[in-house]
């Protein structure tokens, strides 16, 4: 669900050209996902409701102003909101953000939680870099396609690494293989 609205936004403007028509269908689409967990879930993630805000002020000012480049923005400006609250929390947070989301699935040690965040931190201001980039120096129907292959490639690339770095540091061999739970294990030192 969390991708509908780009994929949306991508077909949209490749099947008409038309990027403020493709920005009112991202809008619609967020907005659809806003109401979609409601329903679901009963209740709306802080990443929804930070990603609605954020497309509809920039889709917004994009459809008013008739200037794309406010929708060429979003993803820097969702993006570099992310790894604010990722620093932020490393900085003044009692317990790490990734530890608190996923730390009931993956016992991993306070420094490695601190690194995936500071890691994710910087990989997720680097995308809305590459964003903008991509921007400012290439045509409208590439930063779109842009937009859908690295939105989905980029992510998927940042959590390849994770995988790949607490494989080999060893974090991921004695997580428990059926229905067990995290605090099952049983270490060398025990």
């Amino acid at each position: 669900m969390e991708f509908l609205p780009v994929i949306l936004f991508v077909a949209v403007y490749f099947n008409t050209r038309d990027i403020y028509l493709s920005t009112g269908v991202l809008i619609a689409g967020v907005a659809a996902q806003v109401v979609f967990e409601k329903i679901r879930f009963k209740q709306i993630s802080q990443q929804t409701r930070v990603i609605f805000w954020i497309s509809l002020v920039f889709g917004g000012a994009t459809l008013l102003l008739r200037n794309e480049l406010f929708i060429q923005w979003k993803p820097t400006i969702v993006n570099w909101f992310f790894a604010g609250v990722l620093i932020g929390n490393h900085l003044v947070g009692r317990e790490d953000l990734f530890k608190r989301m996923l730390g009931h699935q993956l016992p991993l040690p306070v420094e490695v939680w601190n690194k995936l965040s500071l890691g994710w931190a910087l990989g997720i201001f680097v995308a809305g870099l590459l964003n903008l980039f991509v921007a400012y120096n290439f045509s409208l129907e590439f930063w779109v396609a842009y937009k859908l292959i690295g939105g989905i490639a980029i992510p998927l690339t940042y959590l390849i690494i994770t995988i790949i770095y607490l494989a080999g540091s060893g974090y991921l061999k004695d997580l428990p293989r059926e229905n067990g739970k995290p605090e099952d294990l049983q270490t060398e030192n025990d």
